[in-house]
């Protein structure tokens, strides 16, 4: 099923794509993530989703990405079930994708799922007797993280008076295979003006499909021969790591030293720009990744991206489950112990 014939996520939807949303959809669920906030923050306890069981299966490597869904919907008060790796799974017997999603899925009410190869999530969702939420399909499109993106990118702007309309957001590193580059531009595309600043070593250039894909939804993209050119005058960088479980030619001498680093920001005047990164971050040295030292800039959001990861997750939950914000409010209690004593 193409992007294009994909319904709107709601209840009972799969979330396969950023193309699910128009803007309505999206404030909607972003209204939701407010709401559920105490709840992600450990301020109150909610059971909303009680007796309600997550099945969470990643073949691919994952920490946030996991973490933050099976988090997101153990605090509604929902069960998880969880596996990782082929070597853990019966497809390591050469159990196809149909057979794996219908038995998982006559055992749990949501699913999860994050596969090395583009298009393997659809067919898991194909299959499934339940609802699937696409952690991530090899190069393809990861629409969760593009979801907590935005959401971040709308409070971090908010803070300084500004939207995500009209604004112009810096994306360098790996945009080839960087797949929340891919979605997160998709994603953006609902929005008004906005101007894309783009970097990117050879061989690492955007798919030029995502370029023609918001340039016919009326955006500007702008294409940079450094990362110094890319940052100078726009609102937010986005950085992503050289994604290199997904090449298989050798890394070029090109790719050493540091993406974005401070001494590049003072250089672009732009000690004071929104920092994001999907993480991880590559910390070694001359990794080709956003540098440590950027870390204690005022911009610097990074963390404010994986902590909104909860609720924005939450809300995909209670959405895809027809759970109301009304519904959630009524299983609402204050917490019984001391959380986050500082």
């Amino acid at each position: 099923m193409s992007d294009a014939a994909l319904p709107p996520f709601g209840p009972g939807r799969h979330l396969l794509s950023v193309s699910q949303f128009d803007r309505p959809g999206l404030d909607a669920l972003f209204a939701l993530a407010e709401t559920v906030t105490p709840i992600a923050e450990r301020r109150s306890v909610c059971t909303v989703l009680d007796g309600a069981v997550l099945c969470s299966l990643f073949f691919e490597p994952s920490t946030r990405t996991r973490l933050s869904f099976e988090s997101a919907f153990l605090r509604l008060g929902g069960e998880v079930t969880t596996t990782t790796g082929f070597t853990f799974s019966s497809m390591a017997k050469g159990e196809s994708i149909a057979d794996t999603s219908r038995v998982v899925s006559g055992y749990t009410d949501v699913l999860v799922v994050r596969h090395p190869d583009e298009g393997s999530v659809a067919e898991f969702a194909q299959a499934s007797l339940v609802p699937v939420l696409n952690a991530g399909d090899g190069a393809g499109e990861h629409p969760s993280q593009a979801l907590l993106d935005t959401y971040t990118l709308r409070k971090e702007l908010g803070l300084r008076g500004k939207g995500i309309d009209g604004c112009t957001i810096a994306i360098i590193g790996d945009l080839r295979f960087g797949r929340t580059v891919h979605s997160l531009m998709k994603l953006l595309s609902i929005f008004s003006h906005v101007t894309f600043r783009l970097f990117a070593p050879p061989s690492l250039e955007l798919p030029e499909y995502i370029a023609t894909f918001v340039r016919e939804r009326g955006h500007t993209v702008v294409h940079c021969g450094s990362a110094v050119e890319a940052v100078s005058g726009a609102d937010v960088v986005y950085a992503t790591r050289v994604q290199r479980e997904r090449m298989t030619e050798e890394l070029p001498p090109s790719l050493r030293g540091s993406l974005l680093d401070r001494a590049m920001l003072v250089e672009a005047g732009s000690t004071d720009i929104v920092i994001m990164h999907p993480l991880p971050r590559d910390s070694r040295a001359d990794s080709y990744d956003l540098a440590a030292d950027v870390d204690d800039l005022p911009g610097l959001s990074i963390f404010h991206q994986t902590d909104n990861g909860i609720p924005v997750r939450m809300a995909l939950f209670l959405t895809t489950l027809g759970v109301s914000s009304e519904a959630v409010t009524m299983t609402l209690r204050q917490r019984p112990w001391d959380a986050r004593l500082r």
